[in-house]
């Protein structure tokens, strides 16, 4: 460990269990230094086990739905007087489709299901973004990420819905991202993960095949969420200050690649 955070404050969106990238990011930060508050919406909390990771790393969580603006001015009010100053880092690493859930092919989707999987997974990122900025609530050279994939930019069929999500919250995070460089010093930044188990990416339809084919298709292999988390710690850290409005690919070398060796002998 090398204290990379020592000495500096956030806020964790997404920490639902402990497969998820939140709560191994959570880990990470507590054993370099950083310290934080841990949040999630009351219903999303009831489904995970977030209570165990905050006795773990000694920190405190404020139940907040990202999509109300009142609950966001709340959070982040409390967020800084329970950590005695401004934020250093936020992650974001919450995202949501009802019709993946309710099995509603991309072609025959319930639009209102459609808005309120844009709304949690995208424009509540604007709005956090928005408060942090109108408060001036981060410190200079602070650090906001957000986790995307990779379907943002290329067709992946059973993604459904939240491939536009994932669009929507990369454009987000860099038009957002020059103000509050511009007139702050924060960096924003989007990372794009390879296929991880997690909750929410196990509710994706043919997920367990997608994930062994990435794997095969990465020279190095498909990132862990152990690995993503390590990643984001140096997004948090100093090493990183000049790193803005990217979207950062940490896939194991998946996206530059046409087909592998081992994909191509499947088919020989």
């Amino acid at each position: 460990m090398y204290n990379l955070l020592k000495g500096k404050r956030g806020i964790i969106f997404g920490a639902l269990d402990e497969n998820s990238i939140a709560w191994k990011t959570a880990e990470r930060i507590h054993e370099e230094g950083g310290t934080f508050v841990l949040t999630n919406a009351p219903a999303a909390m009831r489904l995970g086990n977030i209570d165990a990771l905050a006795e773990k790393v000694g920190c405190q969580i404020i139940p907040a739905d990202a999509t109300s603006i009142s609950d966001l001015e709340s959070l982040v009010d409390k967020a800084v007087e329970i950590l005695g100053g401004k934020i250093d880092f936020v992650l974001h690493s919450i995202g949501m489709s009802v019709n993946v859930r309710k099995g509603n092919h991309y072609t025959n989707q319930n639009y209102e299901f459609t808005e309120k999987g844009w709304n949690v997974s995208a424009v509540s990122f604007h709005k956090l973004m928005q408060v942090l900025y109108k408060k001036d609530a981060m410190n200079e050279w602070g650090s906001i990420i957000a986790l995307s994939y990779m379907a943002a930019q290329r067709v992946f069929p059973d993604y459904n819905d939240m491939a536009d999500n994932k669009a929507f919250l990369e454009s987000v995070a860099r038009s957002f991202g020059y103000f509050f460089g511009r007139d702050k010093k924060v960096r924003v930044n989007t990372i794009s993960q390879s296929p991880t188990a997690t909750r929410a990416g196990q509710g994706v339809k043919g997920f367990g095949g997608f994930i062994a084919f990435a794997d095969k298709m990465s020279p190095l292999g498909n990132a862990t969420a152990a690995e993503c988390a390590d990643y984001i710690v140096v997004m948090f850290s100093d090493l990183t200050r000049k790193v803005t409005l990217q979207n950062l690919l940490h896939d194991g070398g998946f996206s530059n690649m046409g087909v592998s060796q081992e994909v191509m002998e499947m088919f020989e």
